[in-house]
């Protein structure tokens, strides 16, 4: 049951774009008609069945149906993009008016977030997190004014790989004035509770989440969002019909009948290990602490040892171009053997005196 009461539900829809408020969306005919269908003659498909030729379900309802059984979330709180990418991009397309609105963003973070900004020319201010990578909070809410709709946190946050402290969100969620995105793609592998335990606490909260970091589906390009019925309602008028093709669903719903806690478990087991053995290396400086399936490694040459990997045919990401990641690499937590690989390259890096 919803914790929250009409007068927050009218302050949310005036955040709303005007033009979204009163947003007429494309219908189709399965939208209107809710009974059984036995001969469609609506939507100008090609009747001789090869398993494709129907569109798909714009509802997603089955598939939400299996995520809500997951996430212990009502359907109607549910949003299924394509990709996270695509719920981020809505956020700006329904909340924020062009070269008006602005967001609030930490830094360093997700880098689509920015992207997104600049696609809609919505001005994005910058929060440099603390050296720690902590959240400066304070900083946070005295960037925002009243053109400020939208505020971003990834938590756990890419690429430092630290969550942040629920006490210090849920404060941001009272004091923001506008929605506050919390990107918890990464959240299967922390040991911190999600914020879907306290979505319906806040209609002004938006959790993303995504099935291609733990739930290993990255090439279905499958995301999710949760937030208040009013505001997935939203999200559903704006975005295109069928969003989410069949072969896409149709797997996922094979998919999530996986049971993924063995393989997270690995992940972190193998996180713990990776951690220790990089630890040992004298030119890593420092392996930030991770609740995420990566870890950041500040190194004395991040460019070097960058190419050094890439030479012998390991990839993982130079992160030492960005503010506050200076000489850093994050670097994903693969399987035993591809992290054993990625170890023996740096310890034959440090032997062979390069550094």
């Amino acid at each position: 049951m919803a914790m929250y009461d009409n007068q927050d539900v009218a302050r949310i829809m005036q955040l709303v774009r005007p033009n979204i408020r009163q947003l007429k969306p494309y219908s189709t005919a399965r939208d209107e008609y809710k009974g059984s269908i036995g001969i469609f003659l609506d939507a100008n498909e090609n009747p001789f069945n090869n398993g494709y030729n129907r569109y798909p379900d714009p509802r997603q309802m089955e598939l939400k149906q299996m995520v809500s059984a997951r996430k212990g979330i009502a359907v109607e709180n549910i949003f299924v993009g394509n990709g996270s990418d695509e719920a981020i991009d809505l956020c700006f397309r329904i909340f924020c008016v062009p070269s008006k609105n602005n967001v609030i963003a930490i830094a360093p973070s997700y880098g689509m977030y920015h992207v997104s900004a600049d696609i809609n020319d919505v001005e994005v201010r910058e929060v440099q997190l603390n050296e720690d990578f902590s959240l400066p909070v304070d900083a946070l809410l005295e960037k925002a004014d009243d053109n400020s709709k939208l505020m971003f946190l990834c938590s756990p946050n890419n690429p430092s790989g630290n969550s942040f402290p629920k006490e210090q969100i849920v404060r941001i969620l009272n004091e923001f004035r506008g929605m506050v995105v919390v990107d918890e793609a990464y959240i299967d592998f922390s040991d911190s509770d999600s914020l879907l335990t306290i979505l319906l606490q806040h209609p002004n909260l938006i959790v993303l989440q995504t099935l291609s970091k733990a739930y290993g589906l990255a090439a279905l390009r499958l995301g999710l969002a949760f937030a208040c019925k009013e505001v997935m309602s939203i999200f559903a008028r704006v975005k295109y019909p069928y969003n989410i093709n069949l072969a896409g669903m149709e797997c996922a719903k094979q998919l999530l009948q996986r049971d993924i806690n063995t393989e997270v478990a690995a992940i972190k087991q193998e996180r713990a290990r990776v951690i220790a053995a990089l630890g040992s290396i004298p030119s890593v400086k420092k392996v930030y602490p991770s609740d995420a399936n990566f870890v950041l490694v500040r190194v004395g040459d991040a460019h070097t040892m960058y190419d050094v990997l890439i030479a012998a045919q390991v990839i993982v990401r130079d992160r030492s171009h960005i503010k506050g990641c200076e000489g850093c690499l994050r670097i994903t937590i693969g399987t035993p053997e591809e992290n054993d690989r990625m170890l023996e390259i740096l310890k034959k890096y440090e032997e062979s005196h390069l550094y």
